[in-house]
């Protein structure tokens, strides 16, 4: 038997299952496919990032005395059929790849040879560990499984098996909105990278391509390779994670990153494990004022990431078709171009988007994501949006939480109620909505911020089903001490609204 090593394109690590697997000199193949890329038009950016880091990649295991073969092609079926005869391969093994789209390309290939996918080993839980704990289980939270992570793996728990600090969850010291006008709210710069010979040459070959892609290109400065995502995570440790917690939600004009991490790039690409990275924030010297923010930084790794995995690999054929709201509107063109946004709050994180494929979760979530949500955009338009246009996002990340938790489009599998709220929370934990042209405080009247009249509109159009989420009972009594004509001008300024974007 002859075996050779596939690798995709985020399962860049040393120790992932196929390559580890294998002894040194064994045939090794790495592909960068166009017709994969031509799905949706992906931000330049991810595209040079994800590229530049395979070939990197490739780089290094060939000087670790790999037989490695990269190839640039149309498709993966004619290069892979090719090398596997050259090398006479008899079992071509891969890491089994996280997103099920990807598995279903592999299904397609005839290679003539065996195929073996061995359980990828990128996450804290393997699928079949997730399976285990979440059969028969009568709900499926979050927390719930945050906790079981936290004792399973030993990560901030004391000896006598209670949580450091007493409690599981700081999340009520996480939530500070930003300090207005005050000359010490100021987050550092991330840490940068000027790209090298490799990342010059993918970044011409992105600029020509013929395929539609999305954002700009220009001020490239993502590590590509692992020693610069382990100084990433050093420069989140010593330089940002105290002050991340407080401020995690927090959104300001002109702050980009605030204090956040800007791991996730190099978790979901393999370059960093998850564990590796939980355990060297959890092993930092902390007090009582950086406990939350040590604590809600590993939450969002091993409690949100793990668990929307997890919920991706057990959910059925059709969770990407679900759709509980029934919302059928199109999204709008701004969404590509943000110079056509006119609310300064989606202007801003739009802008920030094209610029540098990023934007923290509270803007996805409680802006972009909420928006669609209220204004009843259709569910797979957003979430192939976001698929497009983040630098982190792949299939098994945004399925579960663009549909299910963004647009709670599975009726409540994943979450335990709508993210919905009006421009109040807009106002609250951000500046964008000083110097807007809308009235954050007006629901109705020419001013009116479409946040509002759309969250007023979506609670009145849904209510027999809001009703059933115990969550939403409050709020929706609100309705009742609308007036009718209050609510009659609610409606018409949403259909306005749509007719006119």
């Amino acid at each position: 038997m002859t075996v050779g090593v596939w690798i995709i394109g985020d399962q860049l690590w040393r120790q992932s299952a196929a390559i580890a697997s294998v002894p040194l000199g064994t045939p090794v193949i790495l592909i960068e496919s166009l017709d994969h890329i031509k799905t949706r038009p992906y931000h330049q950016q991810k595209l040079v990032l994800i590229w530049s880091a395979m070939r990197h990649f490739a780089a290094e295991l060939a000087e670790e005395g790999h037989r490695l073969e990269y190839i640039e092609a149309e498709g993966f079926a004619k290069p892979l059929k090719a090398w596997i005869k050259t090398h006479k391969i008899t079992e071509l093994r891969l890491t089994a790849p996280t997103d099920k789209s990807f598995t279903e390309i592999i299904s397609t290939l005839n290679l003539g040879c065996n195929i073996k996918l061995l359980e990828n080993n990128h996450f804290l839980w393997t699928e079949t560990e997730f399976k285990t704990w979440a059969k028969d289980r009568k709900r499926l939270l979050m927390e719930d499984f945050y906790r079981q992570c936290r004792r399973r793996f030993n990560i901030l728990m004391q000896k006598n098996g209670k949580p450091i600090g007493d409690q599981w969850n700081f999340d009520q010291d996480n939530r500070k909105p930003p300090k207005k006008n005050d000359p010490s709210f100021n987050p550092p710069k991330p840490l940068e990278f000027k790209p090298d010979a490799v990342t010059q040459q993918v970044i011409a070959k992105v600029k020509q391509l013929k395929t539609p892609t999305y954002g700009k290109l220009d001020g490239f400065t993502w590590g590509v390779t692992r020693s610069q995502a382990l100084q990433v995570l050093n420069n989140f440790i010593t330089q940002r994670l105290e002050t991340f917690g407080p401020y995690q939600d927090a959104m300001v004009t002109g702050q980009d990153t605030m204090w956040h991490a800007l791991l996730s790039p190099y978790i979901n690409l393999g370059l960093l494990h998850p564990l590796e990275v939980v355990e060297a924030v959890a092993a930092e010297d902390y007090d009582d004022r950086s406990l939350s923010s040590v604590e809600g930084f590993i939450r969002q790794v091993i409690g949100w990431r793990e668990y929307m995995r997890g919920v991706y690999s057990i959910a059925p054929d059709d969770y990407g078709d679900r759709n509980w709201f029934d919302h059928q509107e199109a999204l709008p063109e701004f969404f590509w171009d943000s110079s056509q946004a006119k609310m300064n709050c989606l202007k801003q994180c739009l802008d920030q988007t094209e610029r540098t494929g990023y934007a923290h979760h509270i803007q996805r979530l409680m802006i972009l994501s909420n928006f669609a949500l209220v204004a009843g955009i259709e569910p797979r338009e957003i979430e192939n949006w976001f698929h497009s246009a983040y630098i982190d996002a792949y299939d098994w990340v945004m399925k579960t939480n663009v549909l299910g938790m963004g647009q709670y489009a599975d009726g409540g599998m994943l979450a335990s109620k709508p993210y919905a709220s009006s421009a109040n929370y807009v106002n609250k934990m951000s500046d964008y909505c000083k110097g807007c042209r809308y009235d954050h405080k007006a629901r109705i009247g020419e001013n009116a911020c479409p946040f509002n009249y759309f969250y007023w509109d979506f609670l009145d159009r849904h209510r027999e089903k809001l009703t059933t989420q115990g969550r939403m009972s409050f709020i929706l009594k609100n309705l009742d001490k609308m007036t009718e004509a209050e609510l009659t001008e609610i409606r018409e300024l949403a259909d306005r609204w749509h007719q006119e974007n």
